[in-house]
């Protein structure tokens, strides 16, 4: 009888096998559009029949269109409460700038938002430039201030700004706070805990327990944005970690860049963090509080493009896609982790074949080591073709920017990675102006001066087990 039934359930597993491999074998077929990533599932799934089904059950699955339709389905009642800008033309200002005519087109086609006028962008190196200034606006608010952000740890940095949170909360400002759910888990307590037990309005984005963080692992609000009075804003790639502040000699130093936003496009920045609070808190911002009148403040024309599985998916691809090929002299990226789609390396390459000059300047040191090592086997696509590849000495720098013929520029939250550029929710700015640029390429030139050029010869002359491991990790990258 003990015989029979271990028989019976090696047939019923050997069933289960073939029922789980034929239901995600199928999945892949009927489902995937992206031709590498249904050959990296079907390879796992034959190869590794139950376990391999399980892990595409649970991370390859696209669920992004379906929690896109409830987070927009929870966040339209706020869209119809805030009046965004007249749609402007910004070259009938800037009749300069009509080379890039075409590249405002296809951006205000995009994005969903408008271009503004008369903006002042200001970049803040560091956290010692950027903490300090996010700080001292909080301490000026009279009446409200929202705050996102992926990380957001309650030491170091972090204990200040929640000292200045709670100072303004008890002067009567309106504070929200909002981080997301996989960013709090990087300190404990979780910072959402201590500005609750503050009297913080604060939520964490997308929360989940157990085996459904898994399944949502994937669906981060990766944005970085603070508004204060609806006035003043401020957004970029940096998380609120004592990380940053390289001035204190740090355990773990990271370099990055801010930026301090004023002018009409603050209500851009004020809108997405909207967005994302009635889907987390079911709570509307709207009226004067949050949206104050706008003056000119600068001279820059700019337009903030959303990205996320909702209805802005993969809208950062089809914008830096649409950046590299008006450019038409040079094109700058700076970008902690380099996993482009196949479309972007193409645009690069058709650039460089066209005379642009084309530079890359990407962490030596990453804090992900399996992405740099996939990173390298892409090298080899763009080098052929003449584009230049530079990798930043020091410490890791999580700097991300984008610059086309000095005169536009990008500037954000979006890594050029598959996790930025599909799977999480981004804010970036979109921005014309000489003088923007001009500062920006400026720093360019300076990570340049501190960075090595990747050549071929240093690629081929890598060990063997190098570039085994790299070829491992490409095989990864539809889930790095």
């Amino acid at each position: 009888m003990i015989h029979y039934a271990h028989h019976l359930w090696n047939w019923l597993l050997i069933a289960l096998d073939i029922v789980a491999v034929l239901l995600a074998f199928g999945h892949v077929i009927i489902k995937q559009k992206d031709s590498r990533a249904a050959a990296f599932w079907s390879v796992i799934i034959f190869f590794v029949p139950l376990a391999g089904a399980c892990f595409y059950a649970l991370f390859g699955i696209n669920r992004l269109r379906r929690a896109g339709k409830q987070y927009l389905a929870t966040a339209t009642e706020n869209k119809a409460a805030v009046v965004d800008a007249v749609p402007t033309d910004p070259f009938a200002a800037m009749p300069e700038l009509e080379t890039l005519r075409s590249l405002a087109t296809s951006l205000s086609n995009l994005s969903r938002l408008e271009f503004t006028l008369g903006n002042q962008i200001e970049v803040l190196h560091s956290g010692d430039e950027a903490m300090p200034a996010m700080l001292e606006a909080i301490r000026a608010a009279t009446k409200s201030v929202t705050l996102c952000s992926y990380i957001f740890e309650a030491k170091g940095i972090g204990a200040k700004f929640v000292e200045e949170l709670v100072a303004a909360k008890e002067r009567g400002v309106d504070i929200r706070v909002m981080v997301d759910d996989a960013g709090t888990r990087y300190a404990f307590p979780p910072i959402t805990k201590i500005l609750l037990a503050r009297g913080i309005k604060a939520e964490r984005f997308m929360p989940h327990r157990f085996i459904l963080r898994l399944l949502t692992m994937n669906l981060r609000n990766h944005r970085k944005i603070m508004v204060v009075d609806g006035t003043i804003g401020f957004t970029g790639g940096m998380n609120i970690r004592q990380g940053n502040m390289l001035s204190e000699h740090p355990k773990n130093p990271v370099k990055d860049m801010h930026f301090r936003v004023q002018g009409p496009v603050v209500r851009q920045l004020q809108r997405a963090f909207a967005e994302d609070w009635a889907f987390c808190a079911d709570e509307i911002l709207q009226g004067d509080l949050w949206y104050p009148e706008l003056k000119p403040a600068g001279e820059v024309a700019a337009i903030g493009i959303p990205d996320g599985p909702d209805e802005d998916l993969e809208v950062m691809p089809k914008a830096i896609f649409a950046a590299i090929n008006a450019a038409r002299k040079q094109v700058r990226v700076m970008t902690p982790y380099f996993l482009p789609d196949p479309q972007i390396i193409w645009a690069l390459n058709l650039a460089r074949l066209r005379g642009v000059e084309v530079t890359l300047v990407t962490p030596k040191l990453n804090n992900i080591p399996p992405v740099r090592w996939a990173a390298r086997t892409l090298y080899p696509l763009l080098l052929e073709k003449g584009v230049k590849i530079y990798e930043a000495e020091g410490p890791f720098d999580h700097s991300k920017f984008m610059t086309v013929d000095g005169l536009w520029s990008l500037i954000g939250s979006t890594n050029w990675d598959p996790r930025s550029l599909r799977l999480n929710f981004e804010f970036n700015l979109a921005c014309f102006d000489e003088k923007l640029a001009e500062r920006l390429d400026a720093d360019f030139a300076a990570k340049l001066a501190n960075s090595k050029e990747v050549t071929q010869e240093q690629l081929d002359a890598a060990s063997l087990a190098v570039r085994l491991r790299d070829g491992v990790a490409r095989m990864f990258i539809p889930v790095l």
